[in-house]
């Protein structure tokens, strides 16, 4: 049986085990690799990143061996969607083995500026939990326990800080593969940001919306990996 992998990137705060309901719905043909990205999971006596440049080589390292082994494609939501756009910029820059595809959720194109977008980073605590708390995909019984809360709180904030540290100037340069973005009908993203995808792109871009929020990618597990699975074993078989 011919197998491809898929390389799966979490969002802020995210460990590699959100991934893991994806497991029963996704094509036999189709190996998951959530990554597990330092300070949690497995990782969690790791320190943190400092800056992108240093996740995206953590990754890149991660997965090296693999990438040249077999056909692989690339998924990552929010936060793990700008990583998973600088990473394959460096898979390319590196000259190595490209991915046959690229899933980009839960995030607006780059190089959008936006004044009014909510800076999480910069946030005191108390602003910074509550913001959290609408945001969605914690549940609200976690922040009544200060000793998680003293664990995980630095983790998230650091993770933002990245996450909203997107150089907004970087020079355009379109990717030669096929491009699936994943949105939900009501996160803060302007048409702008959602549509500039394409720009990304030298071939084909789709854009599917789901509903809800940011964190649809909980509620949408089925008819994610659905599409998922329609794309990815079109590329094995073709």
């Amino acid at each position: 049986m011919k197998k491809i992998k898929l390389f799966c990137i979490p969002y802020a705060g995210g460990s590699a085990a959100i991934y893991n309901k994806w497991k029963s719905h996704l094509s036999p043909s189709i190996e998951l690799n959530a990554i597990e990205l330092a300070g949690r999971g497995s990782r969690i006596q790791e320190g943190l990143y400092q800056n992108i440049s240093e996740a995206v080589e953590d990754i890149f390292k991660f997965i090296s061996k693999d990438i040249q082994q077999a056909p692989y494609a690339i998924f990552g939501h929010s936060m793990g969607a700008m990583l998973s756009y600088k990473l394959v910029q460096k898979i390319r820059d590196a000259g190595y083995v490209e991915p046959v595809h690229i899933f980009l959720s839960g995030r607006g194109a780059p190089g959008i500026k936006r004044d009014d977008k909510k800076k999480y980073h910069l946030m005191n605590e108390e602003e910074f939990k509550e913001a959290i708390m609408k945001l969605g995909g914690t549940p609200p019984e976690f922040f009544e326990h200060p000793e998680l809360m003293q664990l995980f709180l630095p983790l998230l904030k650091n993770d933002f800080k990245l996450s909203e540290s997107d150089d907004i100037h970087a020079d355009l340069k379109p990717f030669d593969q096929n491009l699936t973005v994943f949105l939900g009908k009501d996160e803060d993203l302007t048409a702008e940001q959602c549509d500039s995808w394409k720009k990304h792109t030298n071939k084909l871009c789709n854009i599917h919306y789901f509903n809800g929020g940011h964190f649809f990618l909980h509620d949408e597990p089925k008819q994610i990996t659905k599409i998922i699975n329609h794309v990815l074993l079109d590329r094995i078989y073709e």
